[in-house]
């Protein structure tokens, strides 16, 4: 039996530059990082004694014989594409909410990849697997997806990450000092909306406007957004910078595409603006999910007080992205 540990993210900058359709001609970066919230994939082989010969268990139980019998994409996807012959058993258990934003699509994907890999005995690279999982992702299921979460899901940690026209991807990890970097992860809370969604349902008019190049400038200025957040952390300057510079990339962000806020989530990120959050914003494609505020120590009381009706979802970062915690 093996399980594998892979975690969720949280992009700061730079998301919708990862997409294919635009990096590919502009070039594209992000700034993110994983957090303490995971996905655990439990996969043991099955004797061919029993009456199935894949048992898949998430939200719904899978009983199947035939590989084409599997409903759930992602596992077909992942056991064709490694060419397992034998019976599987897969369990799969989330920290949080599926659909809401936080890359945990992509996450288990990189993390089935990974245990996939250690039940066959093998030990493959961070870089592999993430370009795996784009591959299933996004050539084998079709999938509308970018290339930023399965990245963050592999590698861990807060990272650079940029994506050259060529398709080459960078992972560069961001080094600054335990006490910065401990500062940044204080200032954030992160509360759930209580929606979730689809994101190729929310990401339909901002992917075609993207292939018609009618959102490069505001991409473009995202992409920017990378390099002056960068600028903030690793140089010693004032965080708040760092708030503001996520209040005006929410601000630009919601310019890609009307399906990503409504009155619902504009009332919820007003409220907390009101009460002291420097800036924020919803994680993901949009229309649902994880708010995260940039706020400072005074005003925390004051922002938990006025969106007290929302769960907030204590987070620490983590540095370590996908692996196998138990073998046997």
């Amino acid at each position: 039996m093996i399980i594998s540990k892979t975690p969720v993210r949280i992009s700061f900058f730079g998301g919708g530059t990862d997409y294919p359709d635009h990096y590919k001609q502009h070039g594209g970066a992000v700034l993110s990082t994983s957090i303490d919230k995971y996905i655990f994939i439990t996969v043991k082989s099955l004797e061919g004694l029993l009456e199935y010969k894949y048992r898949i268990a998430y939200s719904k139980l899978e009983l199947c014989n035939d590989i084409e019998e599997i409903q759930h994409p992602v596992v077909k996807a992942c056991i064709k594409f490694l060419e397992i012959e034998e019976g599987l058993e897969v369990n799969i258990i989330s920290d949080l909410p599926a659909r809401t934003g936080i890359g945990s699509s992509s996450s288990f994907t990189v993390g089935l990849l990974n245990a996939l890999y250690a039940l066959k005995g093998k030990m493959v690279s961070k870089e592999k697997l993430a370009h795996e999982a784009i591959h299933i992702e996004q050539v084998m299921l079709g999938e509308r997806v970018g290339v930023q979460d399965q990245c963050a899901a592999a590698y861990g940690s807060l990272n650079q990450m940029n994506f050259e026209p060529s398709g080459r991807i960078l992972v560069n990890p961001v080094i600054i000092g335990d006490e910065r970097k401990n500062q940044l992860q204080k200032n954030l809370i992160m509360f759930y909306t209580g929606v979730s969604r689809y994101a190729h349902q929310v990401l339909e008019e901002q992917i075609q406007k993207t292939k018609e190049n009618k959102i490069t400038p505001d991409l473009n200025r995202i992409k920017q957004m990378v390099d002056d957040g960068m600028d903030i952390i690793c140089n010693g300057k004032d965080l708040k910078l760092f708030g503001e510079l996520m209040h005006e990339g929410w601000t630009a962000k919601k310019s890609l595409s009307s399906a990503i806020s409504n009155n619902f989530l504009d009332d919820i990120y007003e409220r907390a603006r009101n009460a002291g959050a420097i800036g924020g914003k919803l994680l993901g494609a949009g229309g649902g999910g994880f708010f995260v505020f940039y706020v400072e120590e005074p005003q925390r009381g004051n922002v938990r007080k006025a969106l007290a009706e929302l769960p907030e979802i204590p987070f620490r970062f983590e540095n370590d992205g996908t692996r196998i915690i138990f073998f046997s």
